[in-house]
């Protein structure tokens, strides 16, 4: 497995794997998949400091991890919320884990303090677990702010410090 920023010419095998999530799963909130142009976006706007990784497996995308602004006002600016999304063939194999342990370097490298992990409850227990055996710590539990599938969904926020 290689680990390594995104590329812009990934925007498609990235696209491939959120757009599963979005129209399968409760791993992400959104209710429309992704253009490539859009995806291609994505991409842009985490060219950077905002770090972005993929994990390569035979030469193909197994899955990539980000972080985004955790909030808009300035104050925040030290602070990102992380997304990781894996491919549906490479689960459970230890892709989730390297590319999560990579972009929590790589986040403390560029001089971010706090990282925040939103995952759905009951949707998102592996994602819970491998962001506690990274060092996360539940912080609270946001009631029924998404709704998808025709259900309401209670979101469990998790929270680790970098450098501390």
């Amino acid at each position: 497995m290689i680990i390594r920023a995104v590329e812009r010419h990934d925007a498609e095998a990235i696209a491939a794997i959120y757009n599963e999530a979005v129209v399968s799963s409760v791993a992400t909130m959104d209710l429309r998949p992704r253009t490539l142009e859009e995806q291609q976006a994505w991409i842009d706007e985490r060219s950077g400091a905002l770090p972005a990784l993929v994990a390569v497996i035979d030469g193909t995308v197994a899955g990539f991890a980000a972080v985004s602004p955790h909030r808009s006002r300035p104050a925040y600016r030290t602070s990102v919320e992380d997304s990781i999304y894996i491919d549906g063939g490479h689960r459970g194999a230890g892709v989730g884990r390297a590319l999560l342990a990579a972009l929590l370097e790589a986040t403390a490298e560029a001089g971010f303090h706090a990282v925040f992990a939103r995952c759905v409850a009951g949707g998102a227990d592996a994602s819970i677990a491998l962001h506690q055996a990274l060092g996360f710590e539940v912080v609270g539990t946001e009631r029924e702010v998404g709704r998808k599938f025709g259900r309401w969904h209670d979101v469990v926020v998790l929270q680790k410090l970098l450098g501390t």
